[in-house]
């Protein structure tokens, strides 16, 4: 009777996930490609380069309007200021310039298409300064019709050595950690890119490079606004379960762990880790459901202006971190460190340079996501 249970509880869990799956969305996303900034005179223009995808391998789907909106914000303060704006729309075919009216857009299966936006304003940007650009897009097709708003940091990086500031912190006896200050990152800075133009010129033999989770995944896209989270009553029923503190405890949080690894899942590893909790072994359920269930960051979660986004954990951290220690020539590692002395190594270059980490960060030289230190070197002191 006991098995039978079970088997029809699997079967059910089956069937959700795969009613889950089968329900029509929208398969258009839309990607930061570049932005360049001209200072002329008294103002900063901006030319912005997106492209928004299909990747749907059948079905068409429409752009009915799409808008952009600025917040100009000068650390915890939001700026006023003149802006004029323009939007060039490109097919592949021809060019059309957006006039204060969308002209509804189709996007066959498995094709694309390029919006240039160019942003002119009176000298604005400094290290303290960025820009919040905010797409508000409509998506129409089988799934019916969504509203969505997708939100690009853009800062001015003509200038970064001169305004990177570094804050040695003594760690032991034998290490420094040196906190690189920098502009707050967002979608459009490739990370390696980002990484090489902070530290090249300030890294010595023997360093050890440490960025956090949070900024890597912030620059590889991996936030989300919650707005565009759809949440079932799936979502809404499991994050019950949770700690009032943990970003799995709210529904959009739980619904993209859910869209990633499955509802079946999920429900199992709960009934598990809850059995596991009984005989006093905590943690289960996050061995079970992967270090992504651990890395989700819910809003409130990180600095601002992603304080109302969701973050995930980066991608590909074992490469970034091969090649950051090609670049650099230096061991390079992505971390997860909390100011309770928690310390976690995603991922790093070798090996043999983990169990010093994990000793050394207890100190958290990177401090809260305010502080605004995503990458840090770990050094031996001078003798």
């Amino acid at each position: 009777m006991f098995f039978k249970l079970i088997f029809f509880i699997l079967i059910i869990s089956l069937l959700i996930d795969l009613a889950i799956k089968i329900v029509p969305k929208s398969k258009l996303n839309i990607y930061p490609i570049k932005y360049i900034l001209k200072k002329r005179n008294n103002f900063d223009e901006i030319e912005c380069y997106f492209e928004i995808r299909n990747l749907s391998k059948k079905k068409e789907i429409m752009i009915p309007n799409l808008s952009f909106n600025l917040d100009l914000i000068s650390e915890r303060n939001f700026e006023d200021f003149q802006i004029k704006k323009e939007i060039i729309i490109d097919d592949g075919i021809i060019k059309k310039k957006y006039n204060n009216y969308w002209q509804t857009i189709i996007i066959k299966a498995r094709s694309n298409i390029k919006i240039y936006l160019k942003i002119k304003l009176k000298n604005y940007f400094d290290r303290n300064k960025f820009i919040w650009l905010k797409v508000n897009w409509e998506n129409y097709g089988d799934f019916g019709l969504i509203s969505k708003q997708n939100c690009f940091l853009l800062n001015d990086y003509t200038d970064r050595k001169s305004s990177r500031e570094l804050n040695i912190i003594s760690l032991s006896n034998e290490y420094d950690a040196v906190a690189i200050k920098t502009n707050i990152l967002g979608s459009f800075d490739n990370p390696l890119n980002t990484i090489k133009t902070y530290c090249q010129d300030i890294i010595k033999q023997d360093d050890i490079l440490i960025i956090g989770e949070t900024p890597l995944a912030i620059m590889q896209g991996r936030y989300v606004d919650s707005s565009n989270i759809n949440c079932n009553i799936f979502s809404k029923i499991l994050c019950y379960f949770f700690h009032p503190t943990s970003s799995l405890a709210t529904a959009c949080g739980m619904q993209l762990l859910i869209n990633k690894i499955g509802f079946t899942r999920i429900f199992i590893a709960l009934l598990i880790g809850f059995s596991f909790k009984i005989i006093g072994i905590k943690g289960m359920f996050y061995r079970l459901t992967g270090v992504e269930s651990s890395l989700i960051d819910d809003i409130s979660g990180t600095t601002i202006p992603y304080d109302k986004s969701i973050v995930l954990g980066p991608k590909n951290s074992k490469s970034i971190c091969n090649e950051i220690s090609k670049v650099l020539n230096i061991e390079a590692a992505v971390v997860d460190v909390n100011d309770l002395g928690g310390v976690k190594i995603l991922a790093s270059s070798s090996k043999n340079i983990n169990k010093r980490l994990m000793t050394l960060l207890k100190k958290n030289p990177a401090g809260n996501d305010d502080q605004k230190t995503p990458i840090v070197l770990i050094r031996k002191k001078d003798i």
